[in-house]
């Protein structure tokens, strides 16, 4: 199944120490750009996180990561008193007091309020420990990701499906024209070289007017850039149902098929042929800036 590139997604999960909180949110990009936020006791896992992604089949786009934390019991521990910042900071309040007539109320509650004062001691992270309480969290959130993905992919497939049955019958209408214009073209052509050739009083060679009929018609035949065309069409809508992620190979499959329709254009003099020629383009345009939208 195909899958859209922009996404959102937000689990929750609470072990005995904190209530984890995973958002990851993505928009496009040609590669897979992974940027995680993590809070302190979470930071050495930036590096596990990115092939955690890829072999969940995440392969393209900016995809940002942000872990919180929210603490079951908010009592501080380990808290320690940074004694040279109170006082200076007593010093500050004094300096103040004495030097303006302040009312002194400097209370140990007015003290405590300014959180410079205090170190909370920090504990060593174990890696291993830090993943496995992130793992379920991130793997809730990734499959939550994955699905936001998957169903944007699902209405990307539709309407892609729509504009590509909208080309394909331009190209069938083409096809009819261009029939129409070949043989239209060789008989007028055939015209004109017996009208030159009588003009001329010279005597007309039939295989010869024929052969050069022929070859000139050959000219602006499409029907090469027809079959290859529909060969696209064909590996475009098999894509549609891949597995895997398919946006380059789309993209450069949509340079293939504008290339064949450029070509068609500029074989083609029949005035009916270039308007469906530009709405051919026009479409495909839609398609090319839809296909942005895929991993």
């Amino acid at each position: 199944m195909i899958r859209s590139m922009t996404a959102f997604a937000r689990a929750t999960g609470t072990d005995e120490q904190n209530t984890i909180i995973v958002e990851m949110r993505s928009v496009n990009n040609r590669y897979l750009d992974c940027s995680p936020r993590l809070p302190r006791v979470f930071s050495g896992l930036e590096e596990r996180i990115r092939p955690y992604l890829q072999s969940r089949g995440i392969s393209r786009g900016k995809v940002d990561i942000t872990v919180s934390l929210e603490n079951k019991d908010q009592t501080p521990r380990g808290m320690t008193v940074n004694d040279t910042a109170v006082r200076a900071y007593l010093d500050a309040l004094h300096y103040l007091r004495d030097e303006y007539g302040l009312a002194d109320d400097i209370s140990v509650m007015r003290v405590a309020s300014n959180p410079a004062i205090f170190a909370q001691e920090q504990t060593e992270v174990d890696i291993d420990q830090a993943w496995a309480r992130l793992l379920p969290v991130l793997t809730e959130a990734v499959d939550a990701f994955i699905a936001a993905r998957e169903r944007e992919g699902a209405r990307l497939r539709d309407d892609l499906l729509s504009k590509l049955q909208n080309l394909r019958n331009l190209t069938e209408g083409i096809e009819e024209r261009s029939a129409e214009d070949v043989s239209g073209y060789r008989k007028k052509l055939e015209e004109r070289l017996r009208t030159i050739l009588s003009d001329n009083r010279v005597t007309a060679d039939e295989n010869r007017i024929l052969t050069e009929c022929a070859l000139h018609a050959d000219k602006i035949a499409v029907d090469e850039e027809l079959v290859r065309l529909r060969s696209h069409f064909a590996l475009f809508e098999d894509l549609m149902n891949a597995s895997d992620a398919v946006g380059r190979k789309l993209d450069f499959l949509i340079q293939e098929m504008n290339r064949e329709i450029n070509t068609i254009g500029s074989k083609c003099a029949d005035a009916e042929i270039a308007h469906r020629i530009v709405d051919a383009k026009n479409e495909l345009e839609k398609i090319r800036e839809q296909i942005q939208n895929l991993e």
